[in-house]
């Protein structure tokens, strides 16, 4: 169907931003928020606080649960860091609310990346074409968050008034832990949930997504003297080698099972039998009842306390499955048809990947979560972004908040 008048002017209003956006998104990945680099996290949360609160927001800052401390394996040594939960930046909950009972919609966003803030990678790098840039974070999501903080600020240029919360968490790439309950409690408040992920790679709005869980396997067994007394040793390294082999044969993605083996750790030096030894990996699930197939799996492989060698696991569903829900489909219909007003496409896929809007759906709010930028190669250090999706998703964003809550 046509744009309206007042969608047109929306649109002609986000499209003169162009230049202004690519040098906005050059300031916002230069800033190094990877690897919970707190001094980069601080500096991000408030450019984005000032403009916010500019738009008449009322801002909470929510100190984070504690994250459980078998998730913290041996450190990477790249210098940031990748543990201590005490650094995390509080979690931001920006509300602006216009006294009206119009739909409430929640804006999520995550602040962290997982490059390197004193590594190489720091800057954004626009292509000879000026079709595309690359930078670290830049679809992943400063570009998304972008998009949101652009919808909003041209929605209230037009004098649009709406009701929205913006949520944003600094530990999403860890698994958002700390930010959890405080997602889970803030989604209760609302009507539709937006998270400003990026876009599947084919620029597909994902519409179901996998569950994702964390566990860590430690064993215990017994040292000895390599030399003297090696018949009296009984090696955790050895044991824990076998149950990866056997993790890794659980593995069954036909079946909606994947599952990973990360950091390992064991033994201090040769001449010694290895006492204990530990891994830390990452499960994901197609359904619950698959997950359920998964636990079963896992706890199989845990040996009485007093057994030798002793096998030991500690796992949880930090990100529930995410399935097709009707509510989801009008919502992603909605958004579809945006699109095709707009002269976009936006086609829908299912993925393995997780993100916040597991834990938003979970908790019952209807969520799409891939409605930021189209781009590639996330985690690395060629992550690159659309420059054109910049516009255009910022169009797309600001419509569907108009009609959504409107």
């Amino acid at each position: 169907m046509p744009l309206t008048e007042l969608e047109s002017k929306l649109c002609e209003s986000i499209a003169l931003k162009r230049e202004s956006l690519i040098e906005q998104l050059a300031r916002h990945v230069a800033i190094p928020t990877g690897m919970n680099y707190t001094p980069g996290l601080v500096a991000y949360q408030e450019l984005l606080l000032d403009r916010l609160t500019a738009l008449g927001a009322e801002i909470e800052l929510i100190q984070g649960d504690p994250r459980p401390e078998w998730l913290d394996y041996p450190a990477t040594g790249s210098g940031a860091n990748d543990d201590g939960d005490e650094t995390i930046p509080a979690i931001v909950i920006a509300r602006h609310q216009i006294g009206s009972d119009s739909p409430r919609v929640l804006l999520c966003g995550h602040l962290d990346t997982v490059h390197d803030p004193f590594g190489d990678f720091r800057e954004l790098s626009i292509a000879e074409d000026g079709k595309t840039a690359t930078g670290p974070g830049v679809v992943d999501m400063k570009g998304g968050l972008l998009v949101m903080i652009t919808a909003l600020e041209a929605l209230h240029e037009v004098e649009v008034e709406l009701n929205w919360t913006v949520v944003l968490n600094c530990d999403e790439e860890r698994g958002s832990f700390q930010s959890l309950a405080t997602l889970q409690e803030v989604a209760k408040t609302c009507d539709v949930g937006i998270v400003v992920e990026p876009a599947l790679a084919d620029g597909s709005l994902a519409i179901e997504r996998m569950g994702s869980g964390q566990f860590r396997i430690e064993v215990t067994g017994q040292t000895a003297h390599v030399g003297r007394e090696f018949e009296r040793g009984i090696s955790a390294v050895t044991k824990l080698g076998e149950l990866i082999v056997a993790i890794g044969k659980m593995a069954d993605p036909e079946a909606g099972i994947l599952i990973n083996v990360g950091p390992i750790s064991g033994g201090a030096v040769t001449n010694a039998v290895p006492d204990h030894a530990a891994c830390w990996g990452n499960m994901r699930a197609r359904d619950d009842n698959v997950a359920k197939k998964l636990d079963a799996m896992l706890e199989g492989l845990v040996t009485a306390n007093d057994a030798m060698p002793s096998v030991s696991i500690s796992k949880q569903w930090n990100r529930p499955t995410k399935p097709l829900t009707d509510a989801v489909q009008k919502l992603a219909d909605a958004a579809r048809q945006a699109a095709q007003d707009l002269g976009q496409q936006l086609p829908f896929a299912s993925t393995g990947g997780v993100c916040d809007g597991n834990v938003l759906q979970a908790a019952g709010l209807p969520t799409i979560d891939t409605l930021g930028v189209r781009g590639g190669n996330l985690h690395r250090t060629d992550e690159f972004i659309e420059i054109g999706s910049l516009v255009e998703r910022s169009q797309l964003l600001a419509i569907l908040l108009l009609r959504t809550a409107g």
